[in-house]
């Protein structure tokens, strides 16, 4: 999908996925995006008829980064306990580094109940995606011994999510990456069997 779309088209879904983390659904407006493209509203309209539109896009793009993120961590990693490292790891470095404060499914899951239903079918869509990798990966993990479950793995996938969006809350809260980083790791030690 990214490669059908124009080099302008993909600015504005940057600035839309930036205003996204920062703010939700209800937290900019095309007046926004239009200040930070230096484009038009109408230009605007023109690549992307209506916000839910622009959104919807985002999201799936966002998506796809994420399947393609954590494939990629089993092929290169094939081990379990490295790779929920390696994904905390990736967000202790975006909230440090500033590239990126919190995951957009997790600020429109906050919103589901006024988001328009394609979108909100897309971000229940990315938590169904990241559940059931965190799933394959707790029960691969158990069955190596490196981790240890107190429940099913697919309760223990969701625990961990929340987790994990509950410390990138906390970091944002307390206004301290480290925050995040600190609770990332206690949600990876209560499920490591060493």
């Amino acid at each position: 999908m990214k490669e059908s779309l124009s080099p302008k088209a993909l600015e504005i879904l940057a600035q839309a996925r930036s205003l996204l983390e920062a703010g939700g659904y209800n937290g900019f407006s095309y007046a926004d995006v239009s200040a930070r493209v230096n484009i038009s509203k109408a230009s605007i309209h023109h690549h992307f008829p209506s916000k839910a539109d622009l959104v919807r896009t985002v999201v799936v793009l966002y998506r796809a980064e994420a399947r393609e993120g954590l494939a990629l961590l089993d092929r290169q990693l094939g081990d379990p306990l490295l790779e929920l490292n390696a994904y905390v790891d990736y967000w202790s470095s975006c909230i440090a580094g500033g590239t990126a404060s919190f995951c957009i499914c997790a600020m429109l899951a906050a919103e589901a109940p006024m988001l328009p239903v394609e979108i909100a079918e897309e971000v229940r869509g990315h938590f169904e995606d990241l559940a059931e990798w965190l799933t394959r990966t707790l029960q691969k993990g158990a069955a190596q011994g490196q981790l240890r479950l107190q429940g099913p793995a697919d309760d223990e996938a969701k625990a961990f999510m929340a987790s994990v969006h509950g410390a990138m809350l906390a970091a944002r809260g307390f206004g301290d990456a480290a925050t995040f980083a600190a609770l990332a790791r206690l949600a990876i030690a209560r499920v490591s069997a060493s």
